[in-house]
């Protein structure tokens, strides 16, 4: 997605959660300033991973159960907590999209092991930015929803979950299924504000479904 077609629905999310564009775009020049020596996977880099074929691991609570019943196919992209349950199963994503709100031991972990991490800075994590990203050790990305510049991309997308599938619809994934994902039972954590989740899962849908190329 070009960001002149995110900006009309990133404005919108702005004035619906009263996020500030000021604050995304210090978080964006704090990660570009992070991200300086780090092990940068360029657009060439990223297509090479990203296949026709992919699968997205969401963070709902189902998504044990779709592991247990449901074959990863292709490149297997995790939305940030995703991460830790297939790290538990040893199975390393190539690729995770966190804004570092999850477990991050197993986010350093799959990085380590060969999966390319996206790092998404936003307004609200600038703390975690400066504890995390400097302990990042294989290939990085930075991201952010704003107007992208240098090293930070945007894709498009809002949520984990939702950047993963346009991520993969961007770089021409022809089949991306979706496991562990809920759009109505978010995952419990402490100090989550559940109806402030629920608006985002509804962002979440509403982005996913309008991602998927449509046939001409």
């Amino acid at each position: 997605m070009r960001f002149e077609e995110w900006e009309p629905i990133y404005l919108e999310i702005l004035e619906d959660f009263k996020f500030s564009r000021a604050q995304d775009e210090e978080a964006a020049a704090l990660l570009a300033g992070l991200l300086d020596g780090k092990r940068i996977c360029d657009d060439s880099c990223l297509k090479k991973r990203i296949g026709t074929v992919v699968t997205v691991c969401g963070d709902a609570p189902c998504l044990s159960r779709d592991l247990d019943t449901k074959e990863l196919c292709g490149t297997v992209i995790a939305a940030d907590g995703a991460t830790t349950e297939l790290m538990r199963r040893d199975i390393v994503p190539d690729l995770v999209v966190s804004d570092l709100d999850g477990e991050v031991e197993y986010l350093m972990e799959a990085n380590r092991r060969g999966a390319v991490l996206m790092i998404h800075a936003h307004g609200d994590n600038m703390a975690a930015l400066r504890l995390y990203v400097p302990r990042f050790t294989g290939l990085v990305v930075g991201t952010t929803q704003s107007r992208p510049f240098g090293v930070i991309r945007n894709f498009g997308g809002f949520t984990d979950g939702d950047r993963a599938v346009i991520l993969a619809h961007h770089f021409a994934a022809i089949d991306v299924e979706l496991i562990g994902f809920d759009f109505l039972v978010p995952k419990e954590k402490k100090g989550r504000d559940r109806e402030v989740k629920l608006k985002k899962l509804s962002w979440a849908r509403r982005l996913i479904e309008s991602s998927a190329p449509h046939p001409h």
